[in-house]
């Protein structure tokens, strides 16, 4: 059991507007933040398709039951008001460090001292923010795959200041929501899953953007070769360009290259990924 009851989720990217609605699903009451009307009309979209999504994919659920989850989530654009009476805050906005330690900064003051804070930060480490959010004893990483209905892994990461109790009371929590709790005895800068998928990734990506193959082909190899389900840039599409892009343009000059191919080939002409309904491939709308 977890004595975590609200949990307010800030960023309602494909992934913030995943962990909001698996939280609701869980029969958590959950209120979601972000920066303006515009972004919270498209998590009302990604929602709506959400309720579709597990209506459809997730097994053994009773009728109505996805249907019951927006019921219990709040949408916001004023950041107090989404934190006021929040037991857990999961950050998931961009994959900026500046963003991040300026949202930090704004919680400090906002959150009540109870409040827990996590970050979804897909490669930074805890301790990068860990000095921006007021309370370090407080604060930790809670990662969560793309896809969280059927991946539903949940790192969990402290920083030498994490106290255990915080600690486990969000694996607690990450097993309410029906997640695997996978605890993290180091930090480690891409935890568990994106020390192995970054490199993966950034390996198909340098095929790509040096000419050796076409991504569709590069995806083939490695589905006929390893039975895996799914190649490289169908994951790419998954996760969407942005993120991807976004820890590239900070890595060393390599990987930076790697970015301007992916602006210049992908993001700069609207292909950036599933919810686009264009990346590396060509998606139909959904029914």
């Amino acid at each position: 059991m977890t004595n975590i009851r609200n949990v307010a989720v800030l960023g309602t990217g494909v992934l913030g507007s995943q962990i909001a609605f698996q939280t609701a699903y869980s029969g958590f009451n959950v209120t979601v933040y972000d920066i303006g009307e515009a972004a919270l009309a498209q998590a009302r979209g990604r929602f709506g398709a959400l309720v579709e999504t597990y209506s459809r994919e997730v097994e053994g659920a009773p009728d109505g039951k996805a249907a019951d989850a927006v019921s219990r989530i709040l949408l916001t654009s004023d950041l107090a008001a989404a934190v006021v009476d929040a037991d857990l805050v999961i950050e998931a906005v961009p994959e900026v460090q500046a963003i991040k330690q300026q949202t930090y900064q704004k919680l400090a003051s906002l959150a009540p001292a109870k409040t827990i804070f996590a970050t979804n930060s897909s490669t930074l480490l805890p301790s990068d923010l860990k000095d921006f959010t007021g309370r370090p004893d407080r604060f930790l990483a809670l990662h969560f795959a793309n896809n969280i209905w059927k991946f539903n892994t949940a790192e969990v990461m402290g920083t030498d200041e994490t106290a255990a109790a915080v600690f486990d009371a969000v694996v607690a929590f990450a097993a309410a929501i029906g997640m695997v709790p996978i605890p993290m005895h180091r930090e480690k800068a891409g935890y568990v899953l994106n020390s192995l998928l970054v490199p993966f990734l950034n390996a198909a990506a340098g095929l790509a953007a040096g000419g050796y193959a076409e991504p569709e082909d590069i995806d083939k190899v490695w589905r006929i070769a390893t039975g895996a389900p799914m190649g490289p840039f169908q994951i790419y599409d998954i996760i969407g360009l942005t993120t991807p892009y976004n820890i590239l343009s900070q890595g060393d000059e390599s990987a930076r290259a790697l970015a301007a191919w992916l602006k210049e080939n992908y993001i700069d002409k609207g292909k950036l990924g599933i919810a686009a309904g264009e990346g590396f491939y060509h998606y139909k709308p959904a029914n």
